[in-house]
């Protein structure tokens, strides 16, 4: 008798265990919830610190009072000619990110031939990107004089010679983007914060990437959009595309949290923490 309610409690327990395993991720994702009344994030981000950030984005994101993250190119020549309008942007609300002094991306890639030799991610070293991108934080500091930071990674590569140089870096920042994937984040509970998907919507229009906003909010997940050119320089999205996507973001505040991703990541940290 003894025997058979062992074996018999070994079999609920098993049971139980089961069951927390398959509904676990399920259980986190229903226990996650944005702000009072908040169906979705978005998080705009623009990469590369280019002229047309400064002329066109982010005028048009303070007329809809949005924050947004702006991931700087620390050697791109726009940071020393126009770090005044950089550090205001900072000082307006945007955050400004950390994208690497010099932008390093794998050769190796299709469509790479512009990548020189001497900043291929093939023949650089984990502990060279960690060093350099360490320096570009400590400029990122003498600029916005802010010490938690985000990372994007530069063509969303994650590898220097072969090995993954991320995860040298991630108790440096609260959060990172790497590696192309989906617009919108499938599973707030199964979202690796220093692993963030992201999707360049070079080209896109403006009902396009309301679209996508229109998805995250149905999922109750995030969007992570990266721009580049804004009416001008390159992986360009049209002014008009733009201004069409923050009138809708604008418009729709109240169930859409448009925010810098530092304050999003940092939000979902808090969810995330035991209670």
């Amino acid at each position: 008798m003894k025997q058979c309610w062992i074996q018999s409690q070994r079999s609920l327990v098993f049971f139980v265990c089961a069951l927390l395993t398959l509904n676990g991720p399920a259980m986190a994702q229903s226990s996650f919830q944005w702000p009072a009344n908040i169906k979705a994030a978005v998080s705009l981000a623009y990469d590369d610190a280019l002229d047309s950030q400064l002329d066109v984005a982010i005028p048009a994101l303070n007329k809809h009072r949005l924050k947004a993250s702006f991931y700087l190119q620390l050697s791109n020549p726009s940071v020393g000619a126009r770090m005044a309008e950089w550090r205001a942007a900072a000082l307006g609300g945007h955050e400004l990110g950390n994208h690497t002094l010099f932008h390093q991306c794998s050769g190796a890639q299709p469509d790479r031939a512009w990548v020189q030799a001497h900043r291929d991610l093939e023949s650089t070293s984990v502990a060279q990107m960690k060093d350099q991108i360490l320096l570009a934080n400590a400029m990122l500091y003498a600029i916005d004089g802010k010490r938690a930071r985000t990372f994007t990674a530069p063509c969303g590569d994650r590898r220097a010679r072969g090995v993954n140089y991320l995860d040298s870096i991630k108790d440096d920042f609260v959060a990172i983007k790497a590696g192309a994937g989906s617009a919108v984040t499938p599973s707030m509970a199964a979202l690796d914060l220093h692993a963030v998907n992201v999707h360049a919507p070079v080209g896109m229009s403006g009902k396009q990437l309301i679209d996508l906003v229109k998805a995250a909010a149905a999922q109750g997940t995030m969007l992570n959009l990266t721009f580049h050119g804004v009416g001008g320089d390159y992986l360009t999205t049209s002014r008009q595309a733009h201004e069409e996507l923050l009138a809708y973001l604008s418009t729709n505040r109240d169930t859409i949290w448009t925010d810098t991703f530092l304050n999003i990541a940092t939000f979902v940290q808090t969810q995330r923490a035991p209670k």
